[in-house]
């Protein structure tokens, strides 16, 4: 059964830059595409950003496009997530989950992904 667990998530002032992981353990991460998702206070979750299992395909919410970019190492049963030029309104707890297919942004619901983790907390605040 695979197992994820997020980290990396903090406090940071705006306009700083946080860097996320996703670690994969209980079974290979390499088949799976992986998303991270966030929930921010009072809002549903929504999904920000995807890869593909072979890391060559990705897409992004327009809202983080060009700010965040996502990575893979499967060597290292590892995503990431490098957020900069964070802003007030990135504030949520954010996850990643897994999902054997890959997901166009507009189809990438929650329900799609079968497996997640607990989630790492992002405020960005003065």
């Amino acid at each position: 059964q695979l197992q994820l667990v997020e980290s990396g998530g903090g406090v940071v002032q705006p306009g700083g830059s946080l860097r996320l992981s996703c670690t994969a353990s209980g079974s290979a991460l390499d088949i799976y595409a992986v998303a991270w998702f966030r929930q921010g206070p009072g809002k549903e979750r929504e999904g920000i950003s995807c890869i593909s299992a072979s890391g060559l395909s990705t897409n992004y919410k327009l809202t983080v496009s060009g700010r965040f970019t996502i990575s893979r190492d499967n060597s290292k049963n590892t995503v990431t997530l490098q957020m900069t030029s964070l802003k007030p309104e990135d504030t949520a707890v954010y996850f990643c989950a897994a999902s054997p297919h890959f997901y166009a942004l507009r189809d990438m619901e929650p329900a799609e992904f079968d497996f997640w983790g607990l989630g790492t907390q992002v405020i960005v605040s003065s």
